[in-house]
């Protein structure tokens, strides 16, 4: 279906377009179109009380002092959506990210209005969303009213184009750089953790990456691997560096050989300028790339996530810190159990054992906050201090692996912690 004659955004009246009440779903992290965005803030006032669903929020667009007749939800508190659920604007759709378009599709979530921003076509080709293949066209499918911006700054993706069918009702060109995800400052202690995991990662492992310090780190470790496959839900300017450089081959997957899958691109130009046009690279929705009967098709499909705290059972907390929702369900389960259903796979879950600078340990006797991943799906645990594997453990001696990568201050406080459980449960 062809898009309407671009307007100018100065031209895009809101107010014709939402109506009070509506919820409008915006792309995501690099994908989000802020040229429609900051028109939603700036004409706030004169459209009436609102909700707005986020995903990953990297932009100040929705600062937490702005628009104060909009509400927001979303999938969690990731980067910049965290400051919105620190100022209590922020109510979480607590779901595994594999579950998102589905919820959509059968109307557990409203969408009224949908903001997305495209890439247009090269050679006639039909535009692409770009940055994102994720649930922002089953939401699309839904509303009553499409806004695209049209951004030629945008990469242009295999996999990401636009469905046939879906409607477009209005469209505003602004070639404006798009929102980058800058790389994060990697210290000792990330390095530390990232030796030990890259040590798990065998030669010919899929692998999947989070976003953060750590993913970051780990991916530097892995510059001596040979002949990795890449199936996650997003891709990073140090994934590219990978890529380059032949340790990313994906020439040993059983299917999409040759080629990276991802479902967002979170990063800053250079990934752009990578994934421009570029075959290999193809992205997926959800249902892909965090479907559990793809991930457990994967040989060696090594997933690498991290973690708020963890309990001494392998219990995961990624969601909440102080009360404050910072994180995300996400994708961690789906792609847990996908690497413990794949031949050879194997689930890391990779995280500083301290905070606060060393004054709050991240193992911990019990949770402070939610169980994002629980105990009967625990595999691989890494700190800086060494590695515990939990799967096929019994509590008694899970506990004392996780204790002996917890940092030394805290060992003595866990080990009575442990002590007074067991013997509460007579084990």
């Amino acid at each position: 279906m062809p898009l309407p004659t671009p307007i100018s955004v100065s031209a895009l009246d809101l107010k014709g377009l939402i109506r009070p009440g509506d919820t409008i779903v915006v792309g995501q992290g690099t994908g989000e179109p802020t040229a429609l965005t900051e028109a939603l803030v700036a004409q706030a006032g004169d459209i009436g009380p609102a909700r707005v669903f986020l995903g990953a929020l990297f932009s100040r667009t929705f600062a937490p002092d702005a628009a104060p007749n909009l509400s927001f939800t979303g999938y969690g508190g990731i980067q910049q959506a965290g400051a919105l659920a620190r100022a209590g604007r922020l109510d979480p759709v607590t779901t595994h990210y594999s579950q998102l378009p589905g919820l959509f599709d059968n109307d557990f979530q409203r969408a009224d209005v949908v903001m997305m921003q495209l890439s247009p076509g090269p050679d006639g080709r039909a535009p692409s969303l770009g940055m994102i293949s994720d649930y922002l066209a089953a939401a699309a499918r839904k509303a009553r009213v499409v806004i695209a911006q049209l951004n030629a700054r945008a990469p242009w993706t295999f996999g990401a184009e636009l469905p046939a069918g879906l409607r477009v009702d209005v469209c505003v060109e602004d070639d404006r750089e798009p929102v980058i995800l800058a790389p994060a400052k990697v210290g000792p202690t990330e390095e530390a953790i990232a030796a030990h995991v890259a040590g798990l990662v065998p030669d010919g492992a899929v692998i999947e990456i989070g976003i953060g310090a750590m993913p970051d780190a780990i991916l530097s470790a892995l510059k001596g691997h040979r002949d990795l496959g890449f199936h996650s839900g997003m891709i990073s300017d140090r994934t590219v560096d990978l890529i380059e450089a032949g340790v990313i081959t994906n020439a040993l997957k059983p299917y999409d050989a040759g080629a990276s899958i991802a479902g967002c691109l979170f990063g800053g130009r250079r990934l752009f300028d990578f994934a421009h046009d570029n075959p290999a690279l193809q992205m997926r929705t959800p249902d892909y790339t965090h479907g559990f009967a793809a991930l457990a098709r994967l040989p060696k499909f090594t997933a690498l996530n991290s973690a708020v705290e963890v309990d001494l059972t392998g219990q995961v907390n990624a969601e909440v810190v102080g009360g404050a929702y910072v994180g995300a369900i996400g994708g961690q389960v789906d792609f847990v159990r996908g690497a413990m259903a794949a031949p050879g796979g194997r689930s890391i879950i990779a995280l500083p054992a301290t905070a606060k600078g060393g004054a709050l340990s991240r193992i911990v006797p019990a949770l402070s906050g939610p169980v994002t991943t629980a105990r009967g799906d625990a595999d691989t645990f890494v700190t800086e201090f060494g590695v515990a594997e939990l799967r096929g453990q019994s509590l008694a001696e899970r506990a004392r692996r996780m204790i002996a990568i917890a940092h030394p201050d805290f060992r003595e406080e866990l080990e009575q912690a442990a002590h007074a459980f067991f013997r509460a449960a007579g084990a």
